[in-house]
């Protein structure tokens, strides 16, 4: 036992050394040579996924607007599944050890990708709250590697909408400082985020939004299933896993759906990632426990972005944890109080005009989120307020889908836009 954790900790140490040298990022450059752009389809780099609906919806957006097929690489065969109507549009490429794998595992994933690129008219890498290497600084640094590589091979390169933490590590800021330098375009999803990484002198930046507000699919039919039995207004809550590791969301929550229940509303609980590491279901059904059930239900299935997009079209308001979630809300001209968490949420804010729907998880928030839910709901232009924010998101989102959704597409876009 001792010997094995001797061994992991030399592991982890060597890997920040070497992450923190460069060494990574030379080793994907170095495989990377040689590669010449196509024009058959378009390559994205997925996100992680594997029951994270915020992941789901972004790879749904790219796949929707693009104007031949696309290649999903992920890290494995399961993570996405595609509707019906953009299956067959799109392949799913596995290549685990692309982004977490050492040794022979990474180089055979680095020399498949290499077979893709040479086919690609285009390369996109979701960012979203991955790039900043917050969360795992290693995956961070391939991401912004292979798309430096890329882009010297000739290739457009973009970044999709992604946040920039205040906190990056300096490696982090290096690696996206050279791709930015080899010419990716970095398409930053808030002002906020945007001004920090123009502030550290990287080029190619672009301000955008989110590409998920790119997409208005809805399910009705389902959403319609889902609500039966429902009379009379509801708010959607969603308890996040993810705070629930640092704060007990159970007294909180449940004071806030006992304001919701005595004004009238029915409370849908909504788990948006639903994976054994910060599930959001387990933390739904503790609070839906600690509810008593009465005037609650509680969704314990991981729904599709277009029924969320169609029973968020239909709610009165969203109170989430995950910021996805609020994304596809807005988006629905529905007022999205949302908890912050890595600076991400206060960005996504300002761009509607609106900072105090950004809620800071910890002891009193549900009464702190009572308190601004009080004001939205007695707001009689509040639903305006959102929409007006949701139209501009869309105008800036549109520069993630500008390189592969082709002239039609875009004017389909416009012409969507113009109508709502």
């Amino acid at each position: 036992m001792i010997v094995r954790h001797v061994r992991l900790r030399y592991t982890l140490l060597t890997r920040g050394v070497f992450d923190h040298l460069g060494i990574t990022e030379q080793r994907v450059a170095s495989a990377l040579e040689g590669v010449r752009r196509g024009s058959a389809r378009h390559v994205l780099i997925a996100p992680p996924g594997a029951g994270n609906i915020g992941d789901q919806a972004m790879v749904e957006a790219f796949v929707a607007a693009a104007d031949r097929p696309v290649t999903v690489v992920t890290r494995g065969p399961k993570d996405f599944t595609l509707p019906v109507d953009l299956a067959a549009g799109a392949e799913i490429v596995a290549l685990p050890g692309l982004f977490y794998g050492a040794g022979g595992a990474h180089a055979n994933a680095l020399a498949r990708l290499k077979v893709l690129l040479t086919d690609a008219a285009t390369v996109s890498i979701v960012g979203a709250d991955i790039m900043d290497g917050v969360y795992v600084l290693r995956s961070s640094l391939r991401r912004s590697a292979i798309a430096a590589g890329s882009a010297r091979a000739g290739i457009d390169t973009t970044v999709l909408g992604f946040s920039w933490s205040g906190k990056a590590p300096a490696a982090a800021l290096r690696a996206l400082r050279r791709a930015g330098a080899a010419g990716v375009r970095l398409l930053l999803r808030d002002p906020a985020s945007a001004a920090r990484v123009r502030d550290a002198g990287i080029g190619g930046v672009v301000e955008t939004a989110d590409i998920v507000f790119t997409d208005d699919r809805r399910d009705d039919a389902k959403a319609d299933g889902i609500l039966r039995g429902i009379d009379g207004p509801f708010a959607i809550v969603n308890v996040s896993g993810l705070i629930a590791r640092t704060v007990d969301q159970v007294p909180e929550y449940t004071a806030l759906l006992d304001h919701l229940r005595a004004d009238g509303f029915t409370v849908v609980l909504l788990p948006h990632v639903l994976r054994d590491t910060a599930d959001d279901l387990t933390a739904c059904r503790e609070v839906y426990a600690a509810s008593g059930g009465e005037g609650v239900l509680l969704i314990d299935e991981q729904l599709s972005p277009s029924t969320i997009r169609s029973l968020a079209n239909r709610a009165s308001l969203i109170v989430t944890g995950r910021m996805h979630l609020a994304i596809m809300s807005l988006a629905q001209g529905t007022p999205a109080i949302t908890l912050a968490t890595q600076g991400k949420v206060e960005g996504l804010m300002k761009l509607f005009g609106w900072p105090e729907l950004c809620v800071a998880p910890g002891p009193g928030m549900g009464e702190r989120i009572w308190a601004v839910a009080s004001q939205v709901l007695a707001a009689p232009d509040a639903r305006d307020r959102v929409q007006a924010g949701a139209a501009r998101a869309r105008a800036l989102a549109a520069a993630n889908i500008d390189r592969i959704s082709g002239n039609d597409a875009r004017e389909r876009y416009a012409e969507r836009n113009a109508s709502r």
